[in-house]
């Protein structure tokens, strides 16, 4: 449960609180109406900084009430994500002692206040729900409960705010549950949870269904699990405004061995995480219904794991996918394509007006990015531009990437229609994109988001565990400005 909040736009003439948050713009003096003034100049002095030089980082100070005083000082002419990222910091400071509640004092014009509110309530929400952990009850981090703001009021905002944290929490709590929590069969049954709590229809295409739709491309990757309980899962959120409709589609491969070409064990640890795709598309449809986004959304999941085992898909195989493809098997360790590729090929076919799909999906976009980005390619150029504008404007930023049609030759086969991937890496995350790209149909506008943004040690714009939930925020912009 996320923390409750209240906004007020002055401040209570006797301010107490045991956890206190103020946030102002950047400047060579301070605001003579700032709280505990007095307190933050003397620690300036103390440490030998200037007024307008602690905008790198966030001051900290115990009052004589004892209670604790956060101060940071905000460059508005920065990023957004810059902004986030020292918001979140100095939340941090008042989270880690576990307070029931903080206190919010925002000043600036009305929109620094704006800016500096919404940063600092999404960052409270989210980092202030803790996430599940296996530890004995005393370990256990406890949760906000309130949040007072002062200065900012916009009960609008607060709620679109809150929709999109409850969204980033989904996302985070399935991705870091282990795997033996979170096996394909458990994991369809906390799906038909949320869709019951939330009204979406569901319709679960399991293997035997796939089986005789002749979609190869999936049931390759299942085979190899003992028990057969993957499926391709299909939601639905319509709204009766709607302009048009847009298909969400992520990879939620449970754990991944590497199948027969396992992974080392270095590599093999947090592969139980190899199923973000999906929960940052559950996380979207999640906060897209509690906003009521007059948007219809589809929303497929290609839940699965990569195992070993006597029926387990081989170098070498062949399969067939939903649309007729042949796909020569080069490395069973590419098995995200595998399941992306006849769920692309459902997506596609009900003509959304745009499908976005995410995966963690290689590893050679992380050696170009790092885990501060993600990458994303797509068959429109202008879908490509409004993704980086959204990305700016989210804080969760995207990459562009290539896709020329003269990377295709590298997937050409000898032996069938394509190659599943090659055996050098080189360019393999335009590769995967190039495959997926042969499994659209009715040329339907098309993002492809390889989420190398998914864990980034120490956190990532307003998150600050180390699986962030990227996607969520980017994705709901992207919606809002269709």
């Amino acid at each position: 449960m996320l923390a409750q909040l209240t906004a007020a736009l002055s401040l209570p003439k006797a301010m107490k609180a045991t956890h206190l948050l103020v946030l102002l713009p950047k400047g060579k003096t301070l605001p003579k109406d700032l709280p505990y003034s007095d307190l933050l100049a003397a620690v300036l002095r103390r440490r030998g900084i200037k007024t307008d030089e602690f905008d790198t980082a966030p001051v900290a100070a115990n009052a004589a009430d004892g209670g604790l005083i956060v101060w940071a000082m905000l460059d508005f002419g920065k990023t957004i994500f810059a902004v986030q990222t020292q918001v979140r910091k100095a939340v941090q400071l008042l989270l880690d002692e576990q307070p029931g509640g903080i206190a919010i004092i925002v000043q600036g014009d009305e929109a620094q206040r704006r800016q500096a509110a919404e940063a600092a309530v999404y960052a409270a929400w989210v980092n202030g729900a803790p996430l599940p952990l296996h530890k004995k009850k005393a370990d256990q981090r406890k949760p906000l409960q309130k949040i007072a703001l002062y200065g900012f009021a916009d009960r609008k905002l607060f709620g679109e705010l809150k929709a999109q944290a409850e969204g980033n929490l989904l996302c985070r709590t399935l991705t870091v549950l282990p795997p033996n929590e979170l096996t394909p069969g458990m994991y369809r049954k906390r799906v038909k949870q949320l869709a019951k709590q939330n009204g979406w229809q569901l319709k679960e295409f399991d293997l035997k269904a796939l089986r005789k739709m002749g979609a190869g491309a999936f049931v390759a990757v299942a085979q190899g699990s003992h028990d057969e309980d993957a499926a391709i899962v299909h939601l639905r959120y319509r709204h009766a405004g709607a302009k048009q409709t847009v298909a969400l589609v992520g990879k939620g491969i449970c754990f991944d061995t590497g199948g027969h070409n396992l992974k080392p064990a270095r590599y093999m640890h947090g592969m139980h995480q190899d199923m973000n795709g999906s929960a940052v598309a559950l996380g979207i449809l999640l906060a897209a219904t509690q906003r009521k986004l007059p948007v219809n959304i589809d929303c497929w999941l290609a839940i699965a794991q990569n195992h070993i085992g006597p029926k387990a898909y081989k170098q070498n195989d062949i399969v067939k996918a939903l649309n007729g493809t042949t796909i020569e098997i080069m490395h069973t360790d590419a098995e995200g394509r595998m399941v992306l590729a006849d769920t692309l090929t459902l997506a596609s076919r009900a003509k959304p007006d745009l499908l976005i799909d995410f995966a963690t999906l290689t590893g050679s976009m992380a050696v170009a990015l790092g885990a501060r980005y993600s990458g994303i390619l797509g068959n429109r150029a202008d879908l490509l531009q409004q993704a980086i504008t959204a990305g700016q404007q989210s804080g969760e930023r995207l990459c562009a990437f290539p896709m020329d049609d003269d990377y295709e030759p590298a997937l050409d086969s000898k032996v069938a229609d394509i190659k599943q991937c090659t055996l050098d890496g080189e360019a393999d995350h335009i590769l995967a994109a190039r495959f997926l790209k042969r499994f659209l149909e009715n040329d339907v506008p098309w993002l492809h988001v390889d989420l190398s943004g998914s864990r980034c040690e120490g956190g990532l714009g307003s998150v600050a565990s180390d699986v962030t939930g990227f996607g969520v925020g980017w994705a709901l912009r992207m919606l809002q400005g269709k």
